[in-house]
This record gives structure tokens, C-alpha cells and sequence, in this order.
């Protein structure tokens, strides 16, 4: 297992990154190779940071790694999970600020706001469908702590899974409205075609990857709770974004979702 004082040297390290807005190196030489538990804990003590400020509150949570691609590429078999913070949503179509981005890159997704807690050891298909409140599109403006995206499976990991921002859409549907796993999405930027994909994408249905995570979350004791915004996982590639840019994502029966980035 990695040693204690590295685990907290990694977090420092990101912590730094995060507060001074200049990306640093990579964490992955502090810890174990691989060692996946160990990044959970990096990720954790930045947690309890911005939550013993009481300056952020946790609105949620998001699903990486939902490619199988992308796992294939980092060597794993799974998604990974971050936490979402109050301050991190942006209003649709409001304005992004250059100082409020690290290495922005956008990503178009379903996202589920839970109505219902979600605890328990068996947490089934059934628990979560009755738990959701209502779907929208969303769109994640992701982000590294780590210069030039130079990350490894441990580093998105220890870096809250390399989240940034967020935006909702504003017209909630119910979970049986559309079709979760056949939804077509497309994603713009000024106006052309950037990204492609269906909710099938992400792990065959963006509900397994929320199932996935409300049974991780329950097993690490942070339980989805009702008023929690879950991301779900991109369901097409994601987009670097430039200042001026503006996103919009539409995805079939669910409506659309826009990001706009300050141009200065």
C-alpha cells in the first residue's frame, strides 16, 4: 500500500494546483502503480478540505471512464467517481470566466437528479428508477490539475476524476419519457458538429453507470441523497474548449443544454 505521507504529499500537490489555477505535475509517481484505493484516499482529504472551509456544498456527484475505450486506454475495468460542489454549476447559457477553468475540455450528458436516498448493501435497477426525480441534459466542462492532460488512471482519480463545471438543462423529463439507451446526441460548438454518440455510449445505458455509482457511493458511505445531480457519463468524445466558444448539446426526447466560455 502506498505510504500515508505520500498519499497527503499528492493531495498537497493538487490542492496547489487547484488554488493557484497553474496545473502541476502528474501524482502518479507518489503512489503505488495502480494503486486505485490509494487516489480515493487522495481524493478525500481534498474533499474534506472544501467541505471544512464551509465555503461549497456538495450538490453531487460524476461518473468517469464510462468508455470502454477509455478504460481500455488507462488500464481498468471500471468507471471512476468525483464529487460535484454547489459552485461548480453554471446556468445554462451564462457566461464561463477564464479564471474558473483548468485545461477546459466539454462533454455532453444525461444527467439524473435522485428524489429518493439510495443506501442499503443490494441496491437493485428497481431502487434506482423509483429514487430518480427527473432527467436532464447536461453538459461538463471537465478539467486537470495536471499539465497538458498528462494523467493516468490515479491521477483523474485523485484529482475528484478531473472535474471542473456543470450545466443543466431546464426542461426535466421523467426517467419513462425517452429511451435511455437509444437517445441520439449531438454536440456543437459555434454552431458545427463537434461530437456524436447515444446514450448507449455510456456502459450500455447511462442508468447501469448511475447504478454503478449508487452502489460505490452507498459502499463508501456517501450515499446519493435526495437532491443529488448525478452525471451519468459522456456520451460522445469530449471537446477542448477555447475562450469564445459556445456548446450546445441535444439529445432525442431529453432537449437541449448550452455552455458559453468568456472570450477574455
Amino acid at each position: 500500500m502506498t505510504d500515508q505521507s505520500k498519499i497527503q504529499e499528492a493531495a498537497d500537490r493538487l490542492w496547489q494546483a487547484w488554488e493557484t489555477g497553474v496545473p502541476g505535475a502528474p501524482i502518479r509517481d507518489l503512489l503505488d502503480d495502480g494503486d486505485v484505493d490509494a487516489a480515493y484516499a487522495v481524493q478525500e482529504i481534498n474533499t474534506k478540505r472544501w467541505l471544512g472551509g464551509e465555503e461549497r456544498i456538495l450538490s453531487g456527484r460524476k461518473i468517469g471512464l464510462t468508455s470502454k475505450a477509455v478504460q481500455k486506454q488507462l488500464g481498468v475495468d471500471q468507471p471512476d467517481y468525483g464529487l460535484l460542489f454547489a459552485d461548480m454549476e453554471v446556468m445554462d447559457g451564462e457566461e464561463i470566466a477564464q479564471n474558473r477553468l483548468h485545461q477546459p475540455k466539454v462533454e455532453a450528458e444525461i444527467a439524473y437528479v435522485i428524489a429518493a436516498p439510495l443506501t442499503g448493501q443490494f441496491i437493485t435497477m428497481v431502487d434506482l428508477l423509483a429514487s430518480i426525480g427527473y432527467v436532464v441534459p447536461a453538459l461538463e466542462v471537465v478539467g486537470s490539475r495536471v499539465a497538458d492532460w498528462d494523467i493516468r488512471i490515479t491521477d483523474t482519480i485523485a484529482d475528484n476524476a478531473s472535474s471542473g463545471l456543470y450545466v443543466l438543462g431546464q426542461s426535466p423529463k421523467r426517467v419513462g419519457d425517452f429511451d435511455q439507451r437509444m437517445c441520439g446526441m449531438v454536440m456543437f460548438r459555434n454552431n458545427q458538429p463537434v461530437s456524436v454518440g447515444a446514450g448507449a455510449a455510456c456502459m450500455g445505458s447511462p442508468l447501469n453507470a448511475t447504478l454503478w455509482l449508487a452502489r460505490t457511493m452507498a459502499a463508501a458511505g456517501r450515499p446519493l441523497g435526495p437532491g443529488d445531480v448525478v452525471l451519468s457519463g459522456a456520451l460522445g468524445p469530449m471537446v477542448a474548449a477555447e475562450p469564445g466558444d459556445v456548446f450546445e448539446a441535444r439529445i432525442n426526447g431529453l432537449g437541449s443544454v448550452r455552455a458559453a466560455f468568456a472570450k477574455e
